[in-house]
């Protein structure tokens, strides 16, 4: 049959609809039917669903042409990072399927799906799959996991820019390593938004072919479709009516709410996006009181709310009953919402992908403009929003790089092959290779985690429990090949049970005393909770009764209260490449206020003409730093000697350089030294008197030494107990501490605790473990981001310093001093009530 014959069902229920195929999908369809694999950006709402699965379908409807029954066996498999995108895909890909009464059936397998359901898709498979990373791996942990992936030609990774920079994404590859091994004509297809690193992307979904004794053959050759489809991005800010000298920060921008609620309209539905939960549920809140007309046409959504409730939101919003949801990541990707006209960002996105991908979400249609409102929750924000409209009018966005050979991930496979269909070491050591992320993997490693899983290693074998692996020989006599496999099958059924590699705090289940499952919230936010406390939760005012089993009995409350769960992980760093281009907004502004007319010179557009005046004082009384420039500024209060620093490189670099610079400066004069941080620098607070300007003056080379970074950052902070807490995740991740069965699950403490058993018996007696190794080097990487600080600290060496000293606090140290402020409760005064008494002093002593 030819490809336009094969492509004729397709075309002509596009037809039916009153579309036509755009150009770039029609590239996808004959690409897959030639047999190639690669990646579609394209941008968010232009068709890449029908452009990466309508061409396996025309495949399979040619294959039923002429024949009575349907093609069996299941054929597409569609992974996406989120189980609340399966049904929005499914309604999407049976769409076309049941108006032209196609003979193919569409499954959804995730942890969401009935056990019935699960047996019925093993007994007789749909030819369609919607499943996620961490159901695809309890399917090949099961006996039957050759025979189900038997005829499968096609595999779609939805998300693939969220799911390839994680554990997820590396455990992904690993699975697809092992279904291309098992089907050499496999065809691999991911849906990407905007990366700045698409060929790296491709080259993660697509993999390695293997060659000679298990190492990779070349370079994969993926195919990379992108279209000429233009998406505008409109973006407004919500400017207060003045902003003075003194930058509001930590405070949410809920003291701009009358002016968001004054440019919201009930009938424009509305997106809100915050960066938290906690942030959503107080913006909810305060929305709740502020528009009591709206009722339930305003809604919360996070991913901590129970999923019956999301769902319904999600219907309420395509149905135009839900005008504005507040919202966080948890809506960032995928669901399509046709009605949505309008996305509010509470706060900087602080990354560029993000914007874009939260500003797709309005106008999700091709060709549309999506229309983004900011709300600044810091006056020094405007600045960020500036920086993201130039940067993305340069068309540039951030890049994700996979992890590099995970071996917690690896462990984790390997287990879940040896309780399904078993595997050859050899062969299984090829298909590894051929994932991206492991091509590298040397021979050791591979031994290591073959003798870690078979004996427990060096130090655990006297335990039954870690030693996982048996030897199953495929064939007779001394030499002949094995097979490694469990044959426990308590151990087996445990460690489906705790398959996956997101590690959080243990989560509680929110629950109404004789009613309906809430949500979940953590374990360490319940265990603060006393019988009779109030707190705010998926938008409800609930009073705290008892916990019981891992669920937090609750019941409707009217008592006044303040308080809203906090999750971890909730604060975001700016990104690499947004900070660069702050980095030029600055410089920007500096320029301008040396010119005679700075509206022609750089304060070109509203954000920077409203920070005019913080920046005009900020000049008159310290400087404003130019590209080549790095401005520290000292000063003393009542509460001690300060010094600022602005880099202006991101909260997670700040926090390493302002570690090393305590600690470089503790050598020459010892004293106590307070460290707080934000995007734009770092605070030093040492006791009264401390010498921070002869001591820069002095030593200023000296702090900002490279050479020496890791060995100094050592020193300083405590990176054994930093590696110590990062080892749980990956002891869970190895499977060598689990949660347990359901109704049997650890505490986060008894998890805590075994981890950190293991974490001192593995230094005492086994010192070279490879996990050790992992925990330290992530630690280092991720969350010290080395390599950033190592280019900062480069950067600056090459900058002139400007060392200021300084009367009292300025424009750009006031949020650092908030922050502080924020992280330090131990007063009897509210946050509000220091902040407005820090601006009163600073104000009069301005007068004075």
């Amino acid at each position: 049959m030819s490809r336009a014959a094969t492509l004729a069902p397709i075309e002509a229920w596009f037809e039916q609809q009153g579309w036509r195929p755009l150009p770039f999908q029609r590239q996808c369809w004959k690409a897959f039917l030639a047999g190639r694999s690669g990646l579609i950006q394209v941008p968010t709402g232009s068709g890449k669903t029908y452009a990466a699965v309508m061409g396996p379908i025309a495949e399979l409807l040619a294959e039923t042409a002429g024949h009575a029954s349907p093609p069996s066996g299941l054929r597409l498999l569609y992974l996406t990072p989120l189980r609340a995108l399966s049904r929005d895909l499914a309604l999407a890909i049976r769409l076309p399927i049941e108006a032209m009464a196609w003979p193919l059936r569409v499954g959804i397998r995730n942890g969401d799906t009935p056990s019935s359901e699960r047996a019925r898709h093993l007994r007789n498979p749909p030819q369609i799959l919607i499943t996620t990373p961490e159901s695809l791996s309890v399917l090949l942990a099961g006996k039957a996991a050759t025979e189900l992936f038997g005829s499968l030609e096609a595999v779609v990774l939805d998300e693939w820019h969220e799911l390839m920079g994680s554990k997820r994404g590396s455990q992904c590859e690993l699975c697809l390593s092992w279904l291309r091994r098992h089907r050499p004509g496999l065809r691999s297809w991911a849906i990407s938004a905007t990366i700045g690193n698409l060929q790296e992307a491709a080259n993660a979904a697509v993999g390695i072919g293997p060659g000679p004794q298990g190492h990779p053959a070349g370079a994969p050759d993926p195919l990379i479709i992108t279209a000429k489809l233009r998406r505008g991005t409109a973006i407004r800010s919500l400017l207060p009516e003045s902003i003075d000298g003194f930058p509001w920060a930590g405070h949410l921008g809920l003291r701009m709410h009358e002016e968001l609620v004054a440019a919201l309209d009930p009938a424009i539905s509305t997106l809100l996006f915050t960066n938290t939960r906690n942030q959503a549920e107080r913006w909810h809140q305060c929305l709740r009181y502020a528009c009591p007309e709206m009722g339930g046409a305003l809604a919360l959504h996070h991913s901590a709310i129970d999923r019956q409730e999301r769902e319904a939101i999600e219907a309420g919003v395509k149905s135009g009953a839900i005008r504005w949801v507040v919202c966080t990541s948890s809506l960032d990707l995928g669901v399509d919402f046709q009605p949505v006209e309008r996305v509010v960002q509470i706060g900087s996105a602080k990354n560029l992908a993000r914007l874009l991908q939260r500003a797709g979400r309005s106008a999700h249609n091709p060709g549309g403009t999506s229309q983004v409102l900011f709300l600044p929750t810091n006056a020094l924000e405007l600045l960020e929003v500036s920086a993201m409209r130039r940067g993305l009018a340069e068309g540039l966005v951030e890049v994700r790089r996979p992890p590099v050979a995970p071996l917690d991930v690896l462990l984790q496979h390997l287990t879940s092959l040896a309780c399904g269909p078993g595997f050859e070491p050899e062969r299984e050591l090829a298909a590894v290779r051929s994932a991206w992320s492991f091509r590298s993997l040397s021979d050791g490693d591979w031994q290591w985690c073959i003798r870690f899983l078979e004996q427990g290693g060096d130090c655990l074998g006297a335990y039954p429990r870690f030693r996982k692996l048996e030897r199953d020989p495929v064939a007779a006599g001394p030499e002949a090949p094995f097979r490694y496999r469990i044959s426990d099958p308590a151990l087996a059924r445990l460690h489906r049970l705790n398959i996956g590699t997101i590690t959080a705090d243990r989560a509680v289940t929110v629950k109404v005393v004789r009613g309906a499952r809430l949500g979940q919230v953590e374990e360490s936010f319940v265990a603060r909770l006393k019988p009779g406390d109030v707190f705010f939760f998926a938008g409800r005012q609930l009073e705290f009764v008892r916990l019981r089993e891992m669920r937090a009995l609750v019941k409707a409350s009217t008592k006044k209260s303040r308080t809203v769960p906090a999750w971890a992980g909730g604060q975001m760093a700016l990104s690499d490449l947004l900070a660069s281009h702050l980095r030029r907004e600055v410089h920007r502004c500096a320029e301008a206020l040396a010119s005679t007319d700075p509206s022609r010179a750089g304060l070109d557009n509203p954000e920077l003409r409203a920070l005019e005046p913080l920046l005009r004082r900020q000049a008159d009384l310290s400087r404003i730093p130019r590209l080549d420039q790095f401005l520290v500024e000292t000063c003393r209060s009542r509460e001690g000697s300060h010094l600022f620093a602005y880099p202006f490189e991101g909260r997670f670099v700040h926090e390493g350089l302002g570690f090393l610079w305590a600690g470089r400066l503790t050598r020459h004069r010892s004293s106590t030294i307070t460290v707080s941080v934000n995007d734009y620098g770092f605070e030093l607070l040492a006791p009264r008197g401390y010498p921070f300007a002869e001591l820069i003056a002095c030593h200023g080379e000296e702090l900002l030494d490279s050479a020496a970074l890791q060995a100094d950052l050592e020193a300083t902070i405590n990176l054994s107990e930093i590696c110590r807490r990062r080892f749980r995740a990956i002891a869970q991740i190895a499977g060598l501490v689990v949660n347990g069965y359901p109704g049997q699950s650890k505490s986060g403490g008894q998890l805590q605790i075994s981890a950190a058993l293991l974490f001192d018996v593995f230094q005492r007696h086994e010192p070279g473990s490879l996990l050790l190794e992992q925990a330290r080097q992530e630690v280092i990487a991720e969350q010290l981001e080395l390599g950033r600080l190592q280019a900062a600290l480069q950067r600056l060496q090459a900058s002139a310093l400007l060392l200021e000293t300084t009367a009292r606090p300025g424009p750009l140290a006031f949020p650092l001093l908030v922050e502080r402020l924020n992280n330090n409760r131990m007063s009897s005064e509210s946050v509000l009530e220091r902040v407005q008494r820090l601006v009163a002093e600073a104000r009069k002593a301005e007068e004075i």
